[in-house]
């Protein structure tokens, strides 16, 4: 549907980014989380496709609340480019300001896009499990509150949370205007999540590594250092049945 909507009307300049075939690699199920990162290489190379390199600023938008933005936006921080915006509001806001539209394919010239990967902004399962007992992990759950207590779930064949998570809903970082909430509403948001916990310590995950990533831009635009973020998520902690879960 997303790419259908794209097609009839999108901003005037903008290629089209799918989450399934651009943004991750494909599902493996019992192996994988639902949305696996794609392979460096091809996702670099696709960056040059779309005509991004080393000196674009990159502005990304969906029709969510930024959820699916802040993922590709997560990925090329993720590569080394910091510059990278969502777009707040992102196209709802855009057709209600009455700005311009346009229909069809967009392409862009090709550019040379040369990746610098942070791997510290990645957490592991393998990691995740093996501090489960530490007072040192820090979990946060991006999720829908019921989902985090393994009420009403629909995505996952497996319902609860990371044993030792706190639920942190990425729906909270905006407000009913569909907005990212200001920067110091964002602060005091997230004093209260983490704590005395160091931003830069705490990991997020949700159900397939998308929306997470919101909880992660919310931060950055609060002005806290960036957070790590488990890709994997809940569909791929719960791809090994012999990791434990809790539900309540």
């Amino acid at each position: 549907k997303g790419e259908a909507d794209y097609l009839a009307a999108h901003i005037p300049g903008a290629v089209y980014a799918h989450l399934e075939r651009d943004l991750s690699s494909p599902h493996v199920r019992g192996k994988t989380g639902r949305h696996p990162l794609p392979a460096l290489e091809e996702f670099t190379a696709r960056l040059g496709e779309w005509g991004i390199d080393n000196s674009t600023q990159v502005v990304v938008y969906d029709a969510a609340g930024g959820m699916v933005a802040g993922r590709l936006w997560w990925m090329l921080r993720l590569l080394g480019h910091d510059a990278t915006a969502v777009l707040d509001g992102g196209w709802p806001q855009w057709r209600q300001e009455g700005r311009p539209v346009r229909s069809g394919v967009e392409t862009r010239a090709p550019r040379h896009f040369v990746a610098n990967p942070r791997p510290e902004l990645v957490a592991t399962a393998e990691e995740i499990e093996a501090r489960l007992s530490s007072p040192d992990l820090h979990l946060f759950d991006a999720r829908a509150s019921d989902r985090f207590r393994g009420e009403n779930e629909t995505l996952d064949p497996v319902g609860g949370h990371i044993p030792g998570a706190v639920s942190a809903p990425y729906v909270e970082n905006l407000g009913p205007d569909g907005l990212m909430l200001p920067p110091e509403q964002l602060a005091a948001r997230f004093a209260a999540l983490l704590g005395d916990v160091p931003a830069q310590e705490a990991i997020f995950y949700c159900g397939s590594g998308v929306s997470a990533a919101h909880d992660v831009l919310a931060a950055q635009h609060a002005g806290l250092p960036m957070p790590r973020l488990y890709v994997g998520s809940w569909s791929d902690w719960i791809s090994d049945g012999r990791r434990p879960i809790e539900r309540g």
